[in-house]
């Protein structure tokens, strides 16, 4: 791990799990980052597939919810193990194993899934708000842009934090599907016959493909990769073992409890709808007032409404971050947090907006079912590499995943990539028949090739070389020879003081003083900011602009005085153009400025000069504290 850049650096390793004194806490701490990715599992996306299953077939598709989370714990648990290994996430490994091309092929594949994802989250929260309050869908979505900042809160106060606010979530969740199934008393009996495999016909077959693509998340399985590096355990064998044992625990609670909350969906459904035979509610309108009306209880529909909005509003959390995950695996490219999650929610809003303004609210259904066509159409490119990665005994040495469990896993792979191919290739026809244009026949058909290649190149490649790319997985720059360093001039031949006649000057005028040799020339800066000044915008002959003067030339005489070459510089006005424009005059070494002692709020009210100044300026600024 020496070479290679941290995944989801600023939370790398920071929950630390060596200096746990008891049994108990150091197992304890392990638990966490499964919640954050079943949280992908109860997404708004996979409520239609639920509702459309139970009301049609009742309780005969149980067996499938069950067969998606056995699958989803075997390759999560994948993920897990390569984190904690190897020390990668997914996207550093298929960048240091696959080409060039097609590594940025995977990276847009992958982030069309985030953001497909991030888009159902929006719809699902858009309408919870609409069912909940009748708020139009336009404002929900809008509305749904602010939980960027919640999420950049979150990540602020920690890991740990993080998780407990999405259990916290999950548990809501959990409680108000609790709370529906004491209203409507399904019969368990009945319901345990669900559990014996039975498609009863092809549309029962196109619903188990969907539930099992919206129940996968390929987001999930970079995202889970990168989460379990937060754990900072010990590098040998016993320490690695026990990691990988408790991680597993931990994805088996917390993907259990996601298989329980879609259990529920689907089981009232069944109950509700197909028992009386309503046996085509799939849209979660409909489900929200037939609820109501069925049962007799304006809670019923409540309940349904607030778990919709928790469940889209925790599953936004982790795309974000899958986000960093892939930008930084693939690209080698780090940015602000902000950015990315507002570029994130906009590849989801843009779309959103616009079916909903051109072709009406009646068609947000549809776009929820196509987010989850996305979805399945790039799991397969997620969990082939993820596959090959723990199996190469060359990296993961006798951690690699032994022939049964290997057996498993393709056969896993195997069924992801037959049923969502076959699960495209309906949607691909039902496209091609409604809309019956040639253009549009193409693009698909080229479409398709296009992803059948790439897979195909996923699953031999690997096979034919284990060479390592020789790109070494760092996002920073090459490593300098550090023995360069002795040859380097070390003293400042200029300096700018940046001067505010605050009570940090003493240390902005002690660190000069320290920095500064015989021949270097200190220049002595201050902006005045009076109100003449602001409302003229040039120099004023206020008293302002007076007594500033005087003191500035004070302090160059007491430099003067004890033999530092000291000159002054009277601005007025935009401090921060106005030093930068100094430091470039001068031809500046070195710039020190005083830290102005506080934050937030303060701010904007206050006004705000290093962290803008620093990017005026080309040589190194010393902040003064």
């Amino acid at each position: 791990m020496n070479d290679q850049t941290k995944s989801l650096d600023e939370v790398h390793e920071s929950v630390d799990l060596t200096k746990k004194k008891t049994t108990i806490k150091r197992i304890l701490g392990f638990f966490g980052p499964a919640y954050l990715i079943s949280v992908g599992y109860m997404d708004p996306g996979n409520w239609a597939t639920d509702l459309a299953g139970g009301s049609q077939f009742g309780y005969a598709l149980l067996w499938v919810l069950l067969m998606s989370n056995v699958m989803a714990l075997l390759l999560q648990s994948l993920c897990t193990r390569l984190g904690i290994v190897r020390g990668k996430d997914l996207a550093q490994c298929n960048r240091e194993i696959y080409p060039k091309g097609v590594n940025y092929c995977l990276y847009a594949m992958a982030e069309i899934a985030i953001a497909a994802c991030d888009l159902a989250e929006v719809l699902g929260m858009a309408i919870g708000l609409k069912l909940l309050f009748g708020l139009d869908l336009i404002y929900g979505v809008s509305i749904s842009f602010l939980d960027t900042f919640l999420l950049l809160y979150l990540q602020k106060l920690g890991m740990r934090k993080m998780e407990i606010f999405i259990i916290g979530l999950i548990t809501l969740i959990g409680m108000c599907f609790l709370t529906e199934m004491f209203i409507v008393k399904p019969d368990f009996t009945e319901v345990m016959t669900g559990f014996m495999p039975s498609i009863p016909n092809d549309a029962a077959l196109y619903i188990s493909i969907g539930i099992i693509g919206a129940t996968v998340m390929p987001h999930n399985l970079y995202l889970h990769s990168a989460l379990v590096q937060t754990r900072k355990i010990k590098r040998n064998e016993t320490s690695i073992r026990k990691a990988l044992t408790y991680n597993f625990f931990d994805s088996a609670i917390a993907l259990n409890l996601a298989f329980l909350v879609n259990a529920a969906i689907l089981i009232l459904a069944a109950t509700v709808f197909h028992k009386n035979g309503m046996n085509d509610v799939a849209d979660l309108e409909d489900a929200y007032y037939l609820l109501g009306e069925t049962l007799g209880t304006e809670w019923a529909s409540k309940l349904f409404a607030i778990a919709l909005i928790l469940a889209g509003q925790s599953s936004t959390v982790t795309g974000t971050l899958a986000g960093q995950i892939v930008m930084e695996g693939y690209l080698h490219l780090r940015i602000n947090p902000m950015l990315r999650r507002i570029i994130t929610r906009l590849l989801a809003i843009v779309p959103a907006v616009l079916v909903i303004l051109i072709a009406g609210e009646e068609k947000v259904g549809q776009l929820l079912i196509f987010s989850q066509v996305i979805l399945s159409l790039q799991l397969a490119f997620a969990v082939i590499p993820l596959i090959h990665f723990v199996s190469d005994q060359s990296r993961m040495g006798i951690f690699a995943i032994k022939p049964i469990l290997k057996f498993f896993s393709w056969s896993i792979a195997i069924i992801i990539a037959v049923l969502n191919i076959a699960l495209v290739y309906d949607e691909f026809k039902s496209l091609i028949n409604t809309y019956n244009t040639l253009w549009l026949t193409i693009i698909l058909l080229l479409l398709s090739i296009g992803m059948f290649i790439l897979l195909a190149i996923t699953v031999i490649y690997p096979m034919l070389t284990h060479k390592q790319n020789k790109t070494k997985s760092s996002i920073h720059s090459t490593t300098l020879n550090i023995h360069q360093l002795e040859y380097e001039p070390l003293p400042f031949k200029k300096i700018v003081v940046a001067l505010d006649f605050s009570t940090s000057d003493y240390k902005v005028l002690k660190y000069a003083k320290q920095l500064a040799q015989s021949n270097t020339q200190l220049i002595l800066v201050h902006v005045v900011e009076s109100a003449q000044v602001k409302y003229t915008g040039e120099e004023t002959n206020d008293s302002e602009s007076k007594t500033d003067l005087e003191r500035l030339t004070r302090y160059a005489d007491f430099f003067q005085s004890i033999h530092y070459h000291a000159i002054i510089e009277l601005a007025y006005n935009n401090r921060i153009q106005t030093i930068a424009g100094i430091c470039e005059k001068h031809h500046a070494d070195l710039l020190i400025v005083g830290s102005h002692g506080h934050k937030g709020v303060k701010d904007f009210v206050y006004g705000e000069t290093i962290n803008k100044l620093r990017h005026h300026v080309n040589i190194p600024v010393f902040i003064a504290q």
